[in-house]
């Protein structure tokens, strides 16, 4: 049967009179035309499905394209800057290392703890507690950390903080923790951490 012969046939097929269920008793040309739509669904499907694949392997390709470049701009500027970030490291370095060569070698523990009371005592505090820590060994220091537990004014104790900055030896102050006395509301009870530094030397890094 030629295409002419499929073509009058499916002029002639009424599509009210054909089952979906019974595909096998449709005329020739209608099974035959019914594959050809199916078999261009499939082609469009599988074209639509392929395209979706590319475009979204395409985006994923240019967000990494983006951030390579974003990479490539950052090292190129490190490199080309290399030499001068390497001359401000060792310059940093050294002037560190001069600052802490000028720290004491020993903490002058005694010193300090007498000056703390007076300090206190100056400011009307009751210093209840003076406790040395542990040391705590840094890369180019030694930290010794001192409790300290006082009572006194709201006005003694910020005077007493104040104080400590004109130690003659560097102090700061950590771990601030005020609360009111349970026996005499009118005075508050301070634990504080002060800190003190020595420079390290070699018998430190054994």
């Amino acid at each position: 049967m030629s295409w002419l012969d499929n073509l009058k046939e499916l002029n002639e097929v009424n599509l009210a009179d054909l089952d979906l269920e019974n595909v096998g008793s449709w005329p020739a040309a209608a099974r035959g035309l019914l594959i050809v739509l199916l078999f261009i669904a499939l082609l469009a499907g599988g074209y639509y499905y392929h395209l979706s694949a590319l475009s979204g392997r395409l985006q994923v390709a240019k967000e990494q394209e983006l951030e390579l470049r974003r990479q490539f701009e950052r090292k190129s500027f490190e490199a080309q800057n290399l030499d001068a970030y390497t001359a401000q490291l060792t310059d940093m370095r050294q002037s560190l290392g001069a600052l802490v060569s000028q720290l004491p070698s020993d903490t002058e523990v005694p010193g300090l703890l007498e000056d703390i009371s007076s300090k206190g005592e100056l400011n009307g505090l009751d210093i209840e507690a003076i406790d040395l820590l542990d040391e705590v060994v840094e890369e180019f220091y030694v930290e010794l950390p001192i409790s300290i537990a006082a009572t006194g004014s709201y006005h003694d104790l910020g005077a007493f903080v104040s104080g400590m900055a004109g130690l003659p030896r560097i102090v700061t102050l950590h771990d601030f923790e005020i609360v009111m006395d349970a026996d005499d509301s009118a005075n508050l009870r301070m634990d504080i951490t002060a800190k003190t530094y020595r420079y390290r030397d070699e018998a430190d890094a054994e």
